[in-house]
């Protein structure tokens, strides 16, 4: 049961992280290139994985079914209660919103390909919603194993799909480079390693035990690392940067998303992959949709005090759901967008804010835990920095 639940903590944690930045890495990158990309992406798993780790060292304290609200006030006080709650909201929500958008335009899409009518854009996010909404309702041990059936679903996709497009890869397009421009990935790349948000529920899914919880954050973490490697291959070595069918024409098309199946199957010739990718695409949204909604519905109940019997759960169910599909019916391409914004949250919520409670937990209150994360007061320094980078970065882009 114990390596079981380690196994399906993995699958969260990497669920959680693949979805709709693996869509939007090279819509964002292309332009890029190949060579910046990989090196910003290393650098931004890295940031994360520490973040993540300062983040598990905060939980462990208490050893109960807290969030990250609970957490804040006690190290922070008001204030920080206060930050983490605007800001959590803000970040659950925009993703939440940004995976409703992404798997509506999906759905419109397909039943275009299959009907040949087109349908009003409200209809898109309403099926997922129905289905998936009642899997987080019903709590985390449902959503571990349907979310290993989308795991599975997408692993079976994603090496089916590189090894249809790895013969079609071209030297020429990965040679491509631009630093200055890959700047602007910045923020999908730090939203792509986003799971954080998962360790409050992972933590007491797997008992409050730091063995496990390590292994889980670690290699669930790797996971998304690898799948973006393979995944940067193939889409920059197979879609070049400019020209027709390009990047440069990618980054002006209103759905971003589904161009990007469009795009990348005209630049596979002789076979069509466009059901092959759409399949992708819904596995990988929706490992993302269930670990991000999850993580908000119990944030919701942590943050109202609000017990998880039925009717508890209906309406953590309800205020989970409702502003995201409202959000996601008035401005329905919102996807890539919201993802650029989410970043600004993701620097403060999984950067700043874990570096500053675990400070204060430390060097103020005097915490003691079973797991510290190393570095001392330097990593912490330095985390806080790079989150204010991050941030800064990401307002420019978005100002230009």
């Amino acid at each position: 049961m114990k390596k079981n639940r380690v196994f399906g903590g993995i699958l969260l944690v990497a669920g959680t992280a693949i979805g709709a930045g693996m869509i939007a890495l090279p819509i964002t990158s292309g332009l890029g290139g190949f060579v910046p990309s990989i090196v910003l992406l290393l650098a931004c798993w890295v940031y994360m994985t520490t973040t993540a780790f300062l983040f598990l060292e905060a939980t462990v304290w208490f050893e109960r079914d807290v969030n990250i609200v609970s957490i804040a006030e006690h190290t922070l006080g008001f204030f920080g209660k206060a930050i983490s709650w605007l800001v959590y909201l803000f970040l659950l929500y925009c993703l939440t919103t940004a995976y409703l958008s992404g798997c509506g335009a999906l759905f419109l899409s397909s039943m275009e390909g299959l009907t040949r009518t087109t349908l009003p854009n409200w209809v898109g996010p309403i099926p997922f919603l129905l289905l998936f909404g009642f899997c987080v309702y019903l709590g985390t041990k449902p959503v571990d194993y349907i979310n290993r059936a989308l795991m599975l679903g997408m692993v079976l996709t994603f090496a089916v799909l590189s090894g249809i497009s790895v013969d079609h890869v071209k030297t020429t397009n990965l040679a491509f480079q631009s630093w200055p421009v890959v700047w602007s990935s910045l923020a999908i790349m730090v939203t792509s390693f986003g799971y954080h948000i998962i360790i409050p529920s992972l933590s007491y899914y797997l008992g409050y035990k730091v063995d496990l919880l390590k292994k889980a954050l670690f290699f669930g973490g790797l996971i998304p690392l690898i799948f973006y490697l393979i995944w940067e291959v193939v889409t920059l070595g197979v879609i070049p940067a400019t020209g027709a069918h390009s990047f440069a024409t990618l980054a002006t098309s209103m759905h971003a998303e589904a161009s990007l199946i469009s795009t990348l199957d005209s630049n596979v010739p002789g076979v069509s992959i466009i059901e092959l990718l759409r399949f992708f695409s819904y596995f990988a949204i929706l490992t993302s949709f269930l670990g991000v909604s999850l993580s908000l519905s119990d944030f919701l109940a942590d943050g109202f005090k609000i017990e998880k019997n039925a009717r508890g759960r209906f309406f953590i169910t309800l205020l989970t759901f409702l502003p995201p599909l409202f959000f996601s019916l008035v401005f329905p391409n919102v996807f890539v967008s919201a993802l650029k914004y989410a970043a600004i949250f993701v620097a403060i919520l999984l950067g700043i804010l874990p570096a500053v409670i675990v400070w204060s937990g430390r060097y103020r209150l005097k915490l003691e835990s079973k797991f510290k994360v190393f570095g001392g007061r330097p990593l912490l320094v330095l985390v806080i920095l790079i989150s204010l980078a991050v941030i800064v970065v990401d307002l420019i882009d978005q100002w230009h």
